[in-house]
């Protein structure tokens, strides 16, 4: 017997579903006369009012086992898992999946915040099909490489990944330390492809910053800013970069030490929440930080199970930046929880939305924990934000649209926006 650990979350990248069929996540208990499978079956009931006929399965499971040339490479484990992977993928929705004990340890890795690879968040594109860079983490292997928000992974080590899947993608470029590996991708703006060779490393994933900081000594931003008449005001900053295992603890502890430094300084002119590029995370975290700014009891995001349910999930703590004017910066690589706290705080507060459109995903999964190493993660439910709108493959619309200039990468165009939001 399995033992079962749930968990709602909403992580958009870096692991999806796995190819091959079966008949679910547990295993059925099956008669099929004359049949006695080669390798022994721990049974279980079938659900009611399930289909018992799997006289096709067994057909090609037997025929694959008594003829396949190479009986050295058959591998009854990984059979089951390639069947159950395909049944899960079966759906169509990259979001339900069947994660094998590799890949359910890398998507544990990353969520606890550290892993060795490149540093780089891996998703799909709006065709399902192609695998595109969600987000390089800040400072990781694979931003000081030239790796780029949305660029698509073409080849790895030569090899083109047509056909491969997220994991499949995941698992090839993650490695030691140290190691190099060679990726071929393509930048979202060009038409030809780009070789980058990547050294490995471990990356840990610090997902708050902040800091207070007068207007003339934020970099970077551009000189007529630094010098403008209000230059001696500060600005606070606070920058999310995922909802991880860690994320409330290390936000509260960077929150209580801005408050401070907010406090003494006395000239603060307001507050930027920066949650460009942060792919997501756990449901409960996102109604935690959206708590920070909104009173109690405000609602924050909508479940809808598709069925005629509903569950509001509301503020249930006091925050310490209630009163704070605030700007928010999202992007193409904002996506899921960092998406609910972007429109919690746009339809609850009012406040602005700068930077580029948000990724658009906006579905709830729950985490089963299978026993052995596995796990199946289904969607459950769809989310909408307090006024009732779905981002899901549409994204979050900025309320300000400001692009990065590609030509001067020294200068953020969408922070500088923020701060003139503020200060005017």
């Amino acid at each position: 017997m399995t033992t079962t650990n749930k968990l709602q979350f909403l992580l958009v990248g870096c692991i999806c579903g796995l190819g091959g069929y079966f008949f679910g996540a547990h295993q059925v208990n099956v008669e099929w006369a004359n049949y006695k499978p080669s390798v022994s079956i721990i049974n279980k009931e079938p659900p009611t009012g399930a289909p018992n006929d799997f006289s096709l399965f067994w057909s090609v499971y037997d025929k694959l086992n008594r003829e396949y040339y190479n009986k050295k490479i058959l591998d009854p484990q990984k059979q089951v898992y390639g069947a159950i992977s395909g049944m899960v993928q079966s759906v169509g929705d990259p979001y339900t999946m069947f994660l094998p004990p590799a890949q359910n340890a890398n998507f544990q890795q990353q969520m606890a915040g550290a892993f060795s690879g490149i540093g780089a968040e891996l998703g799909l594109a709006s065709d399902n099909k192609t695998i595109i860079v969600i987000a390089p983490l800040e400072g990781s292997p694979a931003q000081k490489a030239g790796v780029k928000e949305g660029d698509a992974i073409v080849k790895v080590e030569g090899q083109s990944i047509a056909g491969w899947t997220l994991p499949q993608t995941v698992e090839k470029i993650r490695g030691p330390k140290g190691s190099t590996i060679n990726l071929t991708v393509l930048h979202k703006a060009d038409k030809t492809t780009q070789d980058l060779a990547i050294k490995r490393d471990t990356i840990t994933v610090k997902s708050v910053a902040g800091w207070v900081k007068k207007i003339k000594d934020i970099v970077p931003i551009s000189d007529s800013l630094k010098n403008s008449s209000k230059n001696d005001e500060s600005i606070m900053y606070l920058r999310l970069s995922e909802f991880g295992d860690n994320t409330n603890k290390d936000w509260t502890t960077v929150v209580t030490k801005l408050r401070a430094e907010m406090q003494k300084n006395g000239n603060v002119k307001g507050g930027i929440l920066d949650l460009r590029d942060n792919p997501g995370g756990f449901l409960t975290d996102a109604t935690f930080i959206a708590g920070e700014f909104l009173p109690q009891d405000t609602p924050v995001v909508i479940e809808d199970d598709g069925n005629g349910n509903t569950q509001t999930l509301s503020v249930n703590r006091q925050g310490q930046l209630l009163n704070i004017p605030l700007v928010v910066l999202i992007n193409g690589g904002s996506a899921s929880a960092s998406e609910i706290v972007s429109g919690a705080l746009r339809d609850q507060r009012k406040t602005k939305l700068i930077g580029d459109k948000s990724f658009g995903k906006g579905t709830v999964q729950e985490a089963v924990d299978l026993g052995a190493g596995s796990s199946v993660h289904i969607t459950i439910a769809k989310w909408l934000t307090p006024n009732g709108t779905w981002v899901h493959g549409k994204g979050l619309t900025p309320d300000v649209s400001v692009a990065l200039d590609p030509k001067n990468p020294t200068q953020d165009n969408q922070l500088e926006k923020a701060i003139e939001t503020l200060i005017n």
